[in-house]
Protein backbone atom coordinates (compact mmCIF):
# COMPACT_ATOMS: atom_id res chain seq x y z
CA UNK A 1 0.00 0.00 0.00
CA UNK A 2 1.15 3.68 -0.36
CA UNK A 3 -0.27 6.48 1.62
CA UNK A 4 0.20 10.45 0.58
CA UNK A 5 -0.06 12.27 3.70
CA UNK A 6 -0.47 16.35 4.27
CA UNK A 7 -0.71 18.20 7.28
CA UNK A 8 -1.63 21.89 7.03
CA UNK A 9 -3.78 24.73 8.86
CA UNK A 10 -7.24 25.81 7.99
CA UNK A 11 -9.08 28.65 9.41
CA UNK A 12 -11.86 27.85 11.98
CA UNK A 13 -14.05 30.14 10.16
CA UNK A 14 -13.59 27.76 6.85
CA UNK A 15 -14.25 24.57 8.33
CA UNK A 16 -17.44 24.23 6.27
CA UNK A 17 -15.25 25.12 3.03
CA UNK A 18 -12.63 22.59 3.48
CA UNK A 19 -14.94 19.99 4.52
CA UNK A 20 -16.88 20.76 1.24
CA UNK A 21 -13.34 20.86 -0.97
CA UNK A 22 -12.32 17.25 1.13
CA UNK A 23 -15.32 15.78 -0.38
CA UNK A 24 -15.25 17.08 -3.89
CA UNK A 25 -11.29 15.77 -3.65
CA UNK A 26 -12.46 12.56 -2.02
CA UNK A 27 -14.47 11.73 -4.50
CA UNK A 28 -12.50 12.27 -7.87
CA UNK A 29 -9.32 10.35 -5.86
CA UNK A 30 -11.77 7.47 -4.80
CA UNK A 31 -13.15 7.44 -8.93
CA UNK A 32 -9.42 7.19 -9.69
CA UNK A 33 -9.00 3.87 -8.01
CA UNK A 34 -7.96 5.63 -4.06
CA UNK A 35 -8.75 2.75 -1.48
CA UNK A 36 -9.52 5.11 1.71
CA UNK A 37 -9.71 9.48 1.96
CA UNK A 38 -9.30 9.98 5.46
CA UNK A 39 -9.67 14.14 6.66
CA UNK A 40 -9.07 14.60 10.31
CA UNK A 41 -9.90 18.38 12.04
CA UNK A 42 -8.07 19.54 15.20
CA UNK A 43 -9.81 18.11 18.32
CA UNK A 44 -6.16 17.56 20.50
CA UNK A 45 -3.26 19.00 19.20
CA UNK A 46 -0.86 20.25 21.66
CA UNK A 47 1.95 22.84 21.39
CA UNK A 48 4.92 21.68 21.41
CA UNK A 49 8.37 22.19 23.02
CA UNK A 50 10.63 21.84 20.21
CA UNK A 51 8.86 21.08 17.56
CA UNK A 52 4.52 19.69 16.72
CA UNK A 53 1.99 20.38 14.10
CA UNK A 54 1.35 24.01 14.27
CA UNK A 55 5.06 24.87 13.79
CA UNK A 56 5.40 22.41 10.93
CA UNK A 57 3.01 24.29 8.90
CA UNK A 58 4.12 28.01 10.36
CA UNK A 59 -0.18 28.09 11.53
CA UNK A 60 -1.42 31.18 12.17
CA UNK A 61 -3.42 32.54 14.74
CA UNK A 62 -7.78 31.38 14.65
CA UNK A 63 -5.73 28.14 12.43
CA UNK A 64 -6.92 24.83 12.97
CA UNK A 65 -4.73 21.23 12.05
CA UNK A 66 -5.76 19.45 9.52
CA UNK A 67 -4.35 16.00 9.18
CA UNK A 68 -5.18 13.81 5.90
CA UNK A 69 -4.19 10.71 4.16
CA UNK A 70 -5.14 9.10 0.59
CA UNK A 71 -4.40 5.32 0.43
CA UNK A 72 -3.26 3.77 -2.70
CA UNK A 73 -3.03 0.21 -3.77
CA UNK A 74 0.83 1.44 -4.41
CA UNK A 75 2.95 4.19 -5.53
CA UNK A 76 2.71 3.20 -8.99
CA UNK A 77 -1.20 2.81 -9.37
CA UNK A 78 -0.92 6.38 -7.72
CA UNK A 79 1.05 8.03 -10.56
CA UNK A 80 -0.90 6.42 -13.16
CA UNK A 81 -4.15 7.62 -11.13
CA UNK A 82 -2.66 11.16 -10.81
CA UNK A 83 -1.54 11.74 -14.23
CA UNK A 84 -5.21 11.24 -14.99
CA UNK A 85 -6.86 13.08 -12.67
CA UNK A 86 -4.90 16.08 -13.72
CA UNK A 87 -6.66 15.57 -16.98
CA UNK A 88 -10.36 15.37 -15.01
CA UNK A 89 -11.91 18.76 -15.73
CA UNK A 90 -13.25 18.00 -12.11
CA UNK A 91 -10.41 19.18 -11.42
CA UNK A 92 -9.82 22.90 -12.91
CA UNK A 93 -12.31 23.90 -10.30
CA UNK A 94 -9.34 23.48 -7.52
CA UNK A 95 -7.99 26.46 -8.94
CA UNK A 96 -10.64 28.85 -7.48
CA UNK A 97 -10.49 30.11 -4.16
CA UNK A 98 -8.43 27.39 -1.83
CA UNK A 99 -9.92 27.47 1.67
CA UNK A 100 -5.99 27.29 2.83
CA UNK A 101 -2.62 28.22 2.15
CA UNK A 102 -1.11 25.50 0.40
CA UNK A 103 2.18 27.16 0.49
CA UNK A 104 2.07 25.91 3.94
CA UNK A 105 0.93 22.55 3.48
CA UNK A 106 3.29 19.89 3.94
CA UNK A 107 2.70 16.23 2.48
CA UNK A 108 4.80 13.30 1.00
CA UNK A 109 4.35 9.83 -0.19
CA UNK A 110 4.54 6.77 2.28
CA UNK A 111 4.93 2.62 1.71
CA UNK A 112 2.87 1.27 4.60
CA UNK A 113 4.61 -1.06 6.88
CA UNK A 114 2.13 -2.00 9.40
CA UNK A 115 -1.29 -1.74 9.57
CA UNK A 116 -4.37 -2.81 11.42
CA UNK A 117 -7.67 -1.89 11.58
CA UNK A 118 -11.27 -2.96 13.50
CA UNK A 119 -13.74 -3.84 11.64
CA UNK A 120 -17.16 -2.06 13.11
Amino acid sequence: MYVQGAVLGVTSSNEADYVELANYMGQIMMDYGALEVIENWEVDVPDGKHTDFRQAVKAEAGEKIVFSWVAWPSKEFHEIAHEKMMQDDRMKKLAEDMPFDGKRMIFGGFRTIYSARKEE
